[in-house]
């Protein structure tokens, strides 16, 4: 025999069953919090204690110790400026986005794709940097064998040839661009170069060739647009936006030569 119940009915029924699991849960933690305390054979639940202290410092020790664990926290904050600084991880991004305005496309392939593949296009191509610091500078420092000013000066030479290396004779002018803002003098190559000179004028010479590139991107494309638009202006299609048709046959032409292969490919052939 089935029971009847009524709308209200079943309301109160769903709230009072709500109410007691929420008691009976409210109750267990308890329990076993006190099976815990009075060392029966319960199941212990750990219960962290977190405390966080500002004191005074009482000797330069800890002063530098404090200003050391500042300074990393600010470096960490700054992580993603600095990887878009010193690697060549702002040619990339940029070539990949003029890639997608040349061929029409708003939001594909999606921004968090295209991140994505820039950051790791970047991490293939700044292995060999990135394995030269790790042996010469981090391995050495955890290790014990050099403190942390030799770590930093260390590390920071597989960085500089590799600006170095790309800014090439071609860069030499954005260089003494900032040599001459910054009045830097006696200056007599490369390696005298302070490294706040050098990381301005690498990142303007990687977007001076990234925009370079995206010219050579554009060029094919906008000729299809150009074609397109005077075909359908000859044929009387003037309230048919050339977009429609000229999209399409700019993703045929962009797969038929796998052009993101080439792309990356060209991409990482020019920083070796």
């Amino acid at each position: 025999m089935k029971l009847a119940l009524s709308a209200d009915q079943r309301k109160i029924i769903f709230y009072f069953l709500v109410i007691f699991f929420s008691l009976s849960t409210v109750s267990f933690v308890p329990t076993e919090l006190m099976a815990q305390a009075t060392g029966s054979k319960g199941t212990k639940i750990p219960i962290p204690n977190l405390s966080f202290n500002v004191n005074e410092a009482k000797g330069p020790k800890e002063t530098s110790l404090s200003l050391m664990i500042l300074f990393l926290v600010t470096i960490l904050s700054l992580a993603p400026a600095i990887v878009m600084s010193v690697t060549s991880f702002t040619k990339v991004v940029i070539v990949f986005d003029f890639v997608r305005r040349a061929l029409s496309l708003q939001n594909l392939p999606p921004n968090q794709v295209m991140m994505g593949l820039a950051l790791f296009v970047t991490f293939f191509i700044m292995a060999p940097t990135i394995g030269k610091i790790n042996d010469q500078a981090l391995q050495p420092y955890l290790n014990g064998k050099i403190d942390q000013s030799e770590f930093m000066e260390t590390g920071i030479k597989p960085l500089r040839e590799f600006m170095i290396r790309q800014l090439g004779k071609d860069g030499a002018k954005d260089v003494a661009l900032f040599l001459r803002i910054g009045k830097v003098q006696n200056v007599k190559s490369f390696d005298d170069v302070p490294s706040y000179v050098l990381v301005p004028a690498f990142m303007l010479s990687e977007i001076k060739k990234a925009f370079i590139i995206g010219i050579y991107i554009f060029i094919p494309f906008i000729v299809i647009d150009l074609i397109v638009a005077s075909a359908l202006l000859a044929m009387g299609f003037m309230m048919l936006p050339p977009v429609m048709i000229s999209l399409p046959l700019k993703l045929i032409l962009f797969i038929l030569i796998d052009g993101w292969n080439l792309l990356v490919l060209e991409l990482v052939r020019s920083y070796k």
